[in-house]
């Protein structure tokens, strides 16, 4: 009985694996939306929370809980998908499909990580404690950051600035107050730097249709 139980757990284990695993193939709404190129995906997403929550310096914080809260926020998402608020899908109702897919997927696991692993996705849901409510900050953080990528790759600074909007007022920490200091800084040196180089340009087609010779026309008399 024993055996079989064990196989059982690895059989779990492997399809809890699985299904994970399926977060590194679902693409972030908000990007798709956007027709940005090569979406990134909520794996993708989560891996840079969790560097963000590795290397906060604030001593009084709890990295381990951090990056823990980091890995299994959007943990959900590899069955419902990423719901953006554009999908008129009620706060009430996302949160109701999410807990019903962290259910299905800790109950594939042995009791204790179940209870780990559940219990700190529903601790992010609530924002029920610092670490929490400052992971919340690195999702947002990362949201503005990517998207600042994205313009660059592109060639199109400020396109994605509604991204920007939604974040106004939600930053509080010290640490990330300093690097939104910072991306705010090299963002507008990027748009400073795109819009001289349109004035320049088009500067330079004045310039030329002034030099053109003025056509005159001949009518008889």
């Amino acid at each position: 009985m024993a055996a079989s139980q064990t196989a059982a757990g690895r059989s779990n284990m492997l399809r809890f694996m699985k299904l994970i695993g399926q977060l590194k193939r679902v693409p972030r709404t908000g990007w798709v939306y956007r027709n940005v190129k090569k979406p990134e995906s909520v794996s993708d997403h989560m891996y840079r929370m969790a560097m963000m929550s590795l290397t906060i310096t604030d001593p009084t914080v709890d990295k381990d809980r951090c990056i823990k809260l980091a890995l299994v926020h959007d943990m959900a998402e590899c069955i419902v998908g990423d719901i953006a608020p554009s999908d008129n899908i009620s706060k009430t109702e996302k949160h109701k499909r999410e807990e019903a897919t962290m259910r299905q997927l800790t109950d594939l696991l042995p009791e204790g990580l179940k209870q780990e692993i559940y219990g700190m996705w529903e601790e992010y849901e609530t924002q029920s404690s610092p670490e929490s409510r400052l992971v919340k900050q690195f999702d947002l953080l990362e949201m503005i950051l990517q998207a600042h990528e994205y313009e660059e790759l592109e060639g199109t600074p400020g396109r994605l600035q509604e991204f920007f909007d939604s974040t106004d007022g939600r930053f509080h920490h010290p640490d990330v107050l300093q690097l939104i200091s910072s991306l705010n800084e090299e963002r507008g040196s990027h748009m400073t730097k795109t819009d001289d180089t349109k004035n320049c340009g088009n500067s330079k087609e004045a310039s030329a249709v002034s030099s053109q010779p003025l056509e005159t026309s001949h009518t008889s008399s």
